[in-house]
């Protein structure tokens, strides 16, 4: 995002309707937008101590990030996969939820949508705690499961050892009860209309809906990548580790 000189003057909400990531730079500076929609960024940034040039910094650092392709995961070692779907779990649940619970619990807005930001209220709080629940099981279940593998393969365990370890709870069964959690933001697309909104909506209504859609096609992607990357990896990194334990057992 190119801003030009003398930016800080102009006001958030425009600063805002120009580029809504800015929204969320905002955020993570401790701003919330829309309690500013009509104060200069130069007066916001004055009361909360932040340098404006921070925030174009850290706008120009958001606009570089690039996520690696699907090809690119699929090439490198599943410790790497493993570290990359822990990076997105923490970016998730320390900087992209808390700001959109931020927005839907902190808005007002017009009488048009006040009925269903109240319904959002309630949903939202419970499609976080469920969310935040998942990402525990995976992490708990599937990531450990994948060290264990990987200490299986370094000689970490003796062979019997190795053998209950590798048939209790196989990996395939964890795939099968892997769940792609859209239930919840189905529900939101249902109360929004798939985001529906008219032309003349508030600009905190457009930043809400944009933010919700961009997370749930994050949640798209990191699906993709568990179920057509991560789980067949783990499979195939099981099957191999307990041919060598049984190859093992029989030589012995």
């Amino acid at each position: 995002m190119k801003l030009n000189p003398g930016f800080e003057k102009n006001s958030v909400g425009e600063l805002v309707t120009e580029n809504y990531v800015f929204a969320a730079v905002l955020h993570y500076f401790g701003i919330s937008f829309y309690q500013y929609p009509t104060d200069s960024l130069e007066k916001v940034c004055r009361k909360h101590k932040v340098n404006p040039q921070q925030l174009v910094a850290e706008l120009e650092a958001w606009a570089e990030q690039k996520d690696p392709s699907l090809e690119d995961l699929y090439l490198n070692p599943i410790e790497l996969l493993v570290a990359y779907l822990k990076k997105k779990h923490y970016f998730f649940v320390r900087q992209e939820l808390p700001f959109l619970s931020n927005m839907v619990s902190g808005i007002t807005t017009d009488l048009r949508y006040s009925s269903l930001m109240a319904d959002l209220k309630i949903m939202f709080p419970l499609f976080v705690e469920d969310f935040i629940h998942h990402i525990h099981e995976e992490e708990s279940r599937m990531f450990k499961r994948i060290e264990l593998l990987q200490d299986i393969e370094d000689g970490n365990f003796r062979t019997q050892d190795a053998l209950v370890i590798l048939e209790k709870d196989p990996i395939r069964l964890l795939a099968d009860q892997h769940e792609i959690h859209d239930d919840e933001m189905q529900g939101i697309r249902l109360l929004t209309k798939d985001y529906f909104l008219e032309e003349d909506a508030p600009l905190t209504m457009k930043v809400l809906y944009h933010e919700l859609q961009n997370f749930e096609k994050e949640l798209s992607i990191h699906a993709k990548i568990e179920d057509e990357l991560l789980f067949p990896k783990a499979v195939q990194l099981e099957v191999e580790a307990l041919r060598k334990i049984r190859k093992q057992i029989q030589t012995n």
